[in-house]
């Protein structure tokens, strides 16, 4: 980890939709709190578990939407407007997972879309460790760069709340 910004789980979900949204996140370079999607997600999660105790801390700084233990197993859940980030999601939850183990405590994750009746177990095995673990090791080098990598278009950048601050005046390197 870098001493300018530790790894968050946000700046992992970030990481995972577009490495330059990383880097701005990682310096405080933050999309308007008033952008509609922002606003609506965390809607969501009151919407549909106005009920449950949200966003709890846990050792290491994990901050999750649910905790819950069943049958003996501590689960943590992420909930998610749409499945149209999940891969992204899903890395974040590994992370939380992985910053738990650190600390001892063994949990399985879930990633809930209530909206498309979704819900997606995440676990520490395999492919997920490797790629939390490629995370890891690449998230450090990217925000250590003293410029943000060049905008490149993706299939995320239209309703991206950075989107003004990426495309006003500039060449569109398309994602291929």
């Amino acid at each position: 980890m870098t001493e300018k910004s530790p790894i968050t789980g946000t700046l992992v979900w970030y990481y995972a939709i577009c490495p330059r949204e990383c880097w701005l996140m990682a310096h405080q370079i933050e999309p308007e709190r008033d952008f509609d999607l922002l606003a609506e997600g965390r809607l969501n999660t009151e919407a549909h578990y106005e009920r449950e105790k949200k966003e709890i801390e846990l050792p290491g700084g994990v901050k999750v939407d649910k905790v819950r233990r069943e049958g003996g197993k501590l689960i943590l859940s992420e909930i998610k407007k749409s499945s149209k980030f999940l891969p992204a999601a899903m890395l974040q939850l590994a992370f939380y997972l992985w910053t738990l183990e650190q600390e001892g405590v063994e949990a399985i994750g879930e990633v809930l879309v209530p909206e498309e009746h979704k819900r997606e177990e995440v676990s520490l095995e395999g492919e997920m460790r490797s790629e939390l673990i490629r995370a890891l090791e690449e998230i450090p080098k990217l925000i250590d760069q003293p410029k943000p990598p060049p905008a490149k278009w993706i299939r995320y950048c239209n309703p991206c709340a950075y989107a003004e601050f990426c495309w006003s005046g500039g060449t569109v390197e398309q994602d291929s």
